[in-house]
């Protein structure tokens, strides 16, 4: 894999997908904390005969990149730095920037401070801890799916996450919750699930928040007004992981922002229905 020297000299790993001479789209994972091999090609976004060059980092202590001696450094204020870097290693001078889950929070943090880099921002199921929203309709949508035959034991897992402090308690009980992800749980779902486990990283999850304040969220909200690229947020019709408020209210911090909703689709959207999530992409980088 290549490499990219960042502000603090670590040589961080990341790899490049789709077809060369396309316009690159750099592409942030989330978990907090997860490998970004979960994301493959997006779908085809970035396969043979995708319209972009998919160039997607592994953050800080996750992937081929090295963990960090100083456990602030991944926090996702401090990770736009590095996003920085990687632009500016890629002779970029503005950029277009897809960020899923966790990451879209990191891709927020960039965009607050870094306005005038951005050709565009893609949120893909994104939360809306940053906009101080927990997802309560990500609840409804699990609850509506209890006459699914993996609910109970989905269920039981969920309600004893609340709780559970050891590492690997935790990684059992997401195992069983995981089919709340995805839009169904047939085989490409349940390939896509087993790979979680051995890209979760502990150290960088519990540091993602760190340092954190009130005033910190609330100045980087602020600063998400000043933003004037155009956004787009993707939200899940069965997301019960997100829900699909947090989309919205996530969209509703920018001034030129547009939330779509997807149909039949979960979590990862590109993995339930590629298609509509390619569609959807494509149709937005392309009136960029």
């Amino acid at each position: 894999m290549p490499h990219f020297r960042t502000y603090d000299e670590a040589e961080l790993a990341y790899r490049t997908t789709g077809p060369e001479g396309t316009p690159p789209l750099v592409c942030l994972a989330g978990g907090p904390g997860r490998d970004a091999a979960y994301l493959g090609d997006l779908g085809g976004l970035g396969g043979p005969s995708g319209t972009h060059r998919l160039v997607i980092p592994d953050t800080r202590g996750t992937g081929e990149s090295p963990v960090s001696d100083d456990p602030d450094r991944y926090a996702f204020p401090s990770l736009t730095h590095d996003i920085d870097a990687l632009r500016d290693h890629l002779g970029l001078e503005r950029f277009t920037l897809l960020a899923h889950d966790a990451g879209a929070t990191t891709a927020q943090a960039y965009a607050a401070s870094h306005p005038e880099r951005l050709a565009g921002l893609v949120l893909v199921t994104p939360g809306a801890q940053l906009q101080g929203e927990l997802p309560a309709d990500a609840l409804e949508i699990f609850e509506s799916r209890s006459a699914e035959p993996w609910w109970p034991e989905a269920s039981a897992a969920v309600r004893r996450l609340a709780t559970a402090s050891d590492w690997a308690e935790v990684r059992e009980l997401l195992i069983r919750a995981a089919p709340m992800a995805y839009a169904h749980w047939d085989s490409p779902q349940q390939t896509h699930a087993a790979a979680e486990m051995s890209q979760l990283n502990p150290v960088p999850r519990a540091g993602f928040w760190q340092g954190v304040d009130e005033p910190a969220r609330l100045a980087l909200l602020k600063g998400l007004a000043g933003v004037r690229c155009p956004v787009l947020t993707l939200t899940g019709e069965l997301d019960a992981v997100s829900g699909e408020r947090a989309g919205e209210a996530v969209s509703e911090s920018f001034p030129n922002a547009e939330c779509r909703r997807l149909a039949g689709v979960g979590h990862y959207p590109w993995v339930d229905d590629p298609t509509a999530f390619r569609t959807a992409v494509t149709d937005f980088l392309a009136a960029l």
